[in-house]
């Protein structure tokens, strides 16, 4: 049984007394809040969480959640009952709510962050390092399910084409020229990158709106959330995931996302190939000739710029 379409805050409203009947009174009141940044339907509230000893402690509280982020969330909980110091703390949780067939869970509130709010020389070393901290726990469950959501490239392209013809940009010939390029390669390209190795688990959505700390030190290590895009990947994705929000602040790339996490798994003993650069590349070069086609929410004109000097460099690295 599903509750009827509504609000989100509507629907957590309503869904107060059984949260607070599931959490057998432990949880005190709930303030709603939606974070700019925040993607999807979950209704996310602040509150605070009774502890044994009677104290309190401030929490947030998500629901509905999906159900892969709650998966990952319990599964990477340390199991003597500390909290990680690689994803949030879990409270309490559960796969449904009263009559509902709805997920959700309790963490802890961590009181740094995100990262993205206020810029540090660290951040990317940080990131880095939480992102190699998931890779390495992770690695001790099996890759038991196919890749979901394998990207259509070739029709992203028609549309960052289409994006280019429709639309007065700067340095349209420029772009006109790249995608001609580009399109002579895709098949290859995209055909390459389908076949990189898909041995492990990644993050999948790793910015620096997922990126909180447990403290001011500026080297606390970093806490990943939302995990609801956890899937199988090679570590190259999370990596340029990373670096593509600093295309447009090439100041801020003083230390290389993809170099900084390859030395981070290094230094944990992960696998490593001559080949990642040339998986790092393609995906830059995909992601970045790509983004015409999303003007409506990448479409700031310096960051359009950015892309096209990302995607030129990396054509002429592969020899496009």
């Amino acid at each position: 049984m599903r509750p009827p379409e509504r609000a989100d805050r509507t629907l957590a409203e309503s869904l107060r007394p059984h949260l607070i009947e599931a959490c057998g009174g432990r949880l005190g009141a709930i303030s709603w809040f939606r974070a700019d940044w925040q993607r999807g339907g979950a209704a996310t509230g602040r509150a605070t969480w009774k502890l044994d000893d009677g104290t309190k402690r401030d929490i947030i509280v998500k629901v509905p959640v999906g159900p892969r982020e709650l998966f990952w969330t319990r599964r990477l909980q340390h199991k003597n009952g500390e909290p990680s110091t690689t994803v949030a703390h879990l409270l309490a949780s559960g796969r449904t709510l009263g009559p509902y067939d709805l997920a959700w869970m309790v963490i802890e509130a961590l009181p740094v962050g995100p990262l993205g709010l206020h810029w540090q020389d660290t951040h990317v070393s940080r990131v880095a390092q939480a992102a190699t901290r998931l890779h390495s726990e992770t690695t001790a469950f099996a890759v038991d399910r196919a890749l979901v959501g394998i990207e259509d490239w070739a029709d992203t392209m028609q549309r960052a084409k289409k994006a280019i013809r429709d639309n007065t940009l700067e340095q349209e010939t420029i772009w006109r020229r790249l995608h001609r390029r580009v399109s002579r390669a895709l098949d290859g390209l995209v055909q390459q990158w389908r076949e990189r190795p898909l041995e492990h688990w990644i993050h999948g959505d790793l910015h620096l709106a997922n990126a909180l700390c447990r403290s001011t030190d500026p080297n606390a290590p970093v806490i990943l959330i939302d995990l609801a895009d956890v899937r199988p990947g090679h570590w190259v994705e999370d990596a340029v995931y990373l670096e593509r929000q600093l295309w447009s602040r090439s100041h801020r790339l003083s230390l290389a996302p993809v170099k900084t996490m390859r030395a981070a798994r290094r230094d944990a003993g992960l696998s490593l190939a001559e080949s990642d650069h040339v998986y790092a590349d393609i995906r830059r070069l995909l992601m970045a000739s790509t983004a015409p086609a999303y003007l409506r929410t990448e479409g700031h004109p310096r960051y359009l710029n950015a892309c096209l000097e990302q995607a030129t460099a990396a054509a002429d690295r592969l020899s496009c």
